[in-house]
């Protein structure tokens, strides 16, 4: 095994498994090989591009066999662009894999006493079921093999779409894109064309300079549109005309607005965004319940599936109409307002002050009485005061970001003793992490897995824990 090194041949490496990354596995003499390309099942021979004590990345070289499990991507950047990393997977197979991460996670991370592992929840449709999706503007357009081969020189090297995986300044010239339904591709197509046609300057990142920079494209189930173009440079002028043209040509856009961003990242937080025809948010429906969106609000990405997932949460808080529900990590209060009518009232907690604003209005539109919200850090927020103000709650729904808890939430959670904490993670093994810190309180009584994300190695999991009496 020492002898391996980078542009060292291993051959004919049988891949068994796949990274949370999306990246396949193999073994060779104790060595554990990450390879890109491949998927469980197939034969390879590949080429090491990177060693480490305790493993290697590699590239496939050559395919000796190829895996029964393997399907066409559908998309024409695959293999290129830096999402839907598992297209070439059939969607059974990811199911079965996102299902054996959550296991693994709670038995090796977690070491969790495990119930039985509730099927996980296919997404109805493997393709088009994002509402929401950011693209970037630049004067660095990712070149293919053939475009750096070629004598001609490339003479427009504007790009609109995805940054290319570890290269900050190079995006992808996207054509079509799979992940969200029409107009989407259609409207960035449109600007792409337009900017191309009217010598618009494209975002430069390492001198922050630029014209467009960023457009932001999100859907609702009830047909609404939403688009955001950031600009850097602000050139009045050209930035009306644009809008002009994409509310002349884009009737069904509900909500237009724009915002100029010369910050040294993308986030419009901290920032006002103008509206330049419409309303300033769109509207979500679930159950009869109507949800603001705005441009700086988190709904998830997926809203066929998050009725899905707040649906299994429901019903995993047991809720009788008698119980002070905890809502941490609220955002625009969703599930907050998903569970008041089974709730004796509900409180909210979100960092972003904005996302409270829509919490609050989501609940008045709603006609929803019994809900509260409040606005600042997590940990800040809920302590023994907050809790000794507003009432001890006998069930907490908590749905944090990636990173997990912090340990001092965790550590109020446990002094409040709810009877019932249901826990909603995009990341499994934080999730786990955090409710090892819980078991010699709280016992895991289920946990479900839900696909929000078909062709990627995402998942999330809802579990349930019960206090130990």
């Amino acid at each position: 095994m020492s002898k391996i090194k980078k542009n060292f041949v291993l051959e004919n490496l049988e891949v068994i498994d796949i990274s949370t990354e999306g990246k396949a596995i193999a073994k060779h003499e104790g060595l554990v090989v990450f390879i890109e390309g491949a998927v469980p099942g197939d034969l390879v021979d590949v080429m090491v591009h990177r060693k480490k004590n305790s493993f290697a990345e590699a590239k496939v070289e050559k395919f000796l066999k190829l895996s029964p499990q393997r399907v066409e991507p559908v998309c024409q950047h695959f293999g290129t662009c830096g999402g839907c990393k598992w297209q070439n997977l059939n969607y059974q197979t990811q199911l079965e894999f996102k299902q054996k991460y959550v296991f693994d996670a709670f038995t090796r991370i977690g070491k969790l006493d495990f119930p039985p592992l509730l099927p996980i929840l296919a997404n109805k449709e493997a393709y088009y079921y994002r509402n929401k999706l950011e693209f970037s503007f630049s004067n660095k357009k990712w070149l293919t093999t053939e475009q750096i081969a070629s004598p001609d020189e490339v003479e427009n090297k504007n790009a609109l779409g995805f940054h290319i995986p570890g290269m900050f300044d190079k995006i992808l010239n996207i054509e079509s894109c799979s992940l969200q339904p029409e107009p989407s591709n259609s409207i960035r197509l449109a600007v792409r064309d337009y900017a191309f046609k009217n010598n618009l300057s494209f975002f430069d990142i390492r001198n922050r300079s630029g014209f467009l920079r960023t457009l932001m494209i999100r859907t609702t189930s009830t047909g609404e549109i939403m688009v955001v173009v950031s600009v850097c440079d602000y050139l009045e002028k050209e930035l009306m005309t644009l809008l002009e043209f994409l509310k002349t040509s884009f009737p069904q856009i509900t909500c237009l607005q724009y915002v100029h961003n010369d910050k040294g990242n993308d986030t419009f937080f901290g920032l006002d965004i103008q509206t330049y025809s419409g309303r300033d948010h769109i509207l979500e429906e679930m159950e009869g319940l109507k949800f603001k969106i705005s441009a700086k609000s988190f709904y998830q990405t997926n809203s066929d599936q998050a009725y899905e997932l707040y649906k299994i949460t429901r019903d995993f808080a047991g809720l009788t109409g008698n119980e002070l529900v905890y809502d941490l990590y609220t955002g625009t209060g969703t599930i907050a307002n998903f569970v008041a009518r089974q709730a004796k009232n509900v409180v909210g907690i979100e960092y972003v002050e904005d996302a409270i604003k829509d919490a609050i209005e989501n609940s008045a539109t709603n006609n929803i009485g019994n809900t509260k919200f409040y606005a600042g850090n997590m940990k800040d927020v809920l302590n023994a005061d907050f809790i000794a103000q507003h009432g001890k709650p006998d069930v907490i729904i908590t749905d944090p970001p990636r990173a997990g808890m912090d340990p001092e939430v965790v550590q109020v959670i446990l002094n409040a003793r709810p009877a019932r904490v249901v826990y909603v993670s995009c990341n499994p093994s934080t999730q786990a992490r955090d409710l090892a810190l819980m078991q010699h309180q709280y016992r895991l009584v289920k946990s479900q897995a839900v696909d929000m994300f078909p062709q990627t190695a995402h998942v999330e999991n809802v579990a349930l824990l019960e206090l130990i009496a």
